[in-house]
């Protein structure tokens, strides 16, 4: 194998594994939120500002992480951005009260922000538009493990230990991941930052009016922003869920969740086949097809095997229409991919800490059963809506144009 291809996947692996501690750390709290809510003596409501707060923060730092991004380098910023997540997580380990738990976890949500978005946007910036979707999903399964095991962490020191210690085992693995990543910017050569002129002529407020100026880059935007407020707004409560009507315990909630990873791994596997055989058109349309069903067996399944297989399909359709909408974002503005990527990822975010807000507010009335079905609902139309809106980009225009 060429030297140089294998010093590129050894960097986006290890980019892989910093994309793991971002995304654990982001649903480190969903299985927690009871036991939060007792220890602080608050309602379940509040609890969930943890959720929310990570997302707003991981959201709003975009803004400053994309365009540093294109100027200074992505992947070195990634691994300096992953060391300084272990601030956050300790404070995590010393919060006692919800403000400064939540304080924490909006501290970990704007130094984790960078991680993903500048890791996708490295990829798009060294590897083809043809390849790119099948790199995106080897990268995605870091992220992956991470949803899966933040749950699980969360869950099992929960039951166990405590839930301080899992932000202590958070703060050890971003010390570790960081350092590693860190080291790799200095001795591969194939992470340097190549600075391009259109980058260098353009302020921030440029690179940001650039990618806003394209009526397809605002197309992909709105469509990031709503899925993020379907799928994970209700994804939170989920543990919450199982937990409440089976009697699971945190680490049982937590463990089940893995099956959305499972889901995800089932697309890694094959993503290269169903790019093919689906092609971008038919896997928007079928992953909304199958986020809709999920949901529905999450909500009328008459048992905890049911929500474990509603979790398998989350994953499965997220997954198909999220990494078809990742891989356009990487095309949005080639010439500020750091900046485009980085505002797909605020979108996804933004609409990620609403939907956990609405979710919240909304079960607190009608019940979290209600919130699923509704997502049964919205999520079909958005794949459809968005497959469309492909179909006649491809009829207008070659694949990947920007």
């Amino acid at each position: 194998m060429n030297h140089s291809v294998t010093l590129h996947r050894r960097a986006v692996l290890l980019l892989s594994f910093a994309a793991f501690t971002s995304s654990a750390s982001g649903r480190l709290c969903d299985p927690m939120l009871p036991d939060l809510a007792q220890t602080f003596g608050v309602s379940a409501q509040d609890a969930s500002q943890v959720v929310a707060s990570f997302a707003v923060a991981y959201g709003l730092f975009q803004a400053f992480y994309g365009p540093l991004g294109d100027r200074v380098g992505k992947f070195r910023l990634v691994a300096w951005a992953t060391l300084a997540c272990t601030l956050g997580s300790l404070g995590g380990v010393l919060a006692h009260s919800m403000l400064a738990m939540v304080g924490a976890r909006w501290l970990t949500g704007a130094t984790a922000a960078a991680i993903i978005p500048l890791s996708m946007a490295w990829i798009g910036d060294t590897i083809a538009y043809e390849e790119r979707q099948a790199t995106l999903a080897r990268f995605l399964a870091g992220q992956i493990f991470g949803v899966i095991g933040g749950q699980f962490i969360g869950g099992l020191f929960t039951d166990s230990l405590g839930f301080r210690w899992a932000f202590g085992f958070m703060a050890l693995t971003y010390a570790g991941v960081g350092s590693w990543v860190l080291w790799e910017s200095w001795r591969n050569e194939s992470t340097r930052p190549v600075l391009s002129g259109q980058v260098a002529s353009k302020g921030v407020l440029g690179q940001f009016l650039r990618v806003f100026s394209k009526p397809w880059a605002r197309r992909i935007l709105l469509t990031v922003f709503l899925e993020g407020m379907a799928v994970f707004g209700p994804l939170a409560f989920i543990p919450t869920y199982v937990h409440a009507r089976w009697g699971l315990s945190f680490t049982g909630a937590g463990a089940l969740m893995a099956a959305f990873g499972v889901g995800g791994f089932s697309y890694i596997l094959f993503a290269r086949k169903f790019v093919s055989r689906f092609g971008e058109i038919g896997l928007s349309r079928l992953g909304g097809v199958v986020l809709g069903m999920a949901w529905l067996v999450l909500a009328l399944g008459p048992h905890w095997i049911w929500a474990a297989a509603g979790a398998y399909l989350i994953g499965l359709g997220y997954y198909m229409l999220h990494n078809t909408l990742q891989t356009n974002a990487t095309q949005m503005a080639p010439e500020v991919r750091g900046t485009a990527v980085s505002l797909f990822a605020s979108a996804f975010f933004m609409g990620q800490s609403l939907g956990v807000v609405m979710a919240g507010n909304l079960l607190a009335r009608w019940g979290i059963p209600l919130v699923f079905l509704g997502a049964a609902a919205w999520l079909p139309l958005l794949g459809w809506v968005f497959s469309r809106a492909l179909r006649q980009r491809t009829q207008t225009s070659a694949p990947g144009a920007g």
